[in-house]
């Protein structure tokens, strides 16, 4: 799987930003990122997955997960690094938005790391509003300052 290897080359920027920058052990990043596992977060947690394809080239996808019949978590978005800055992260955000209140969905709440000024831009950008800030014990062992935002459908 395209992402799996990207994110175990330790030297490219999806592992500087997306493990290294967190701390996560590598044993965490093969079983979390896998296929398996997505396949599982679909089958089990009922998540929706959005494609961003050029032809039957994979540019990126974006995960929403159910949290109650009212609100999803958008788990994330991920633009693989040669396409960035190109909107595609902003079209798998309409999408998925789009698609989610079609589904009834009036609520949608997203994660993103304190230090992670990028991404919080790109949600406030999108009309996210930041309505806490909490530190949770990450899986791995580590402490994890996240900001959480909220999007009204």
């Amino acid at each position: 799987m395209k992402l799996l290897t990207l994110i175990q080359d330790k030297g490219g920027r999806v592992y500087q930003d997306n493990v290294a920058k967190f701390g996560i052990p590598d044993e965490y990043v093969e079983k979390a990122f896998s296929e398996e596992s997505m396949l599982k977060a679909t089958q089990e947690r009922g998540s929706t997955f959005y494609l961003a394809l050029e032809g039957s080239v994979m540019l990126g996808f974006a995960q929403v997960n159910p949290e109650n019949e009212d609100t999803v978590e958008l788990d994330r978005i991920v633009v693989f690094p040669e396409y960035s800055r190109k909107g595609i992260g902003t079209s798998l955000l309409r999408e998925a938005l789009s698609d989610q209140k079609r589904k009834g969905v009036k609520t949608v709440i997203v994660n993103a790391g304190k230090d992670e000024s990028h991404a919080r831009r790109f949600y406030e950008k999108n009309g996210f509003k930041e309505i806490r800030q909490v530190t949770i014990d990450a899986p791995w062992g580590s402490k994890l300052a996240l900001v959480t935002y909220e999007l009204q459908l």
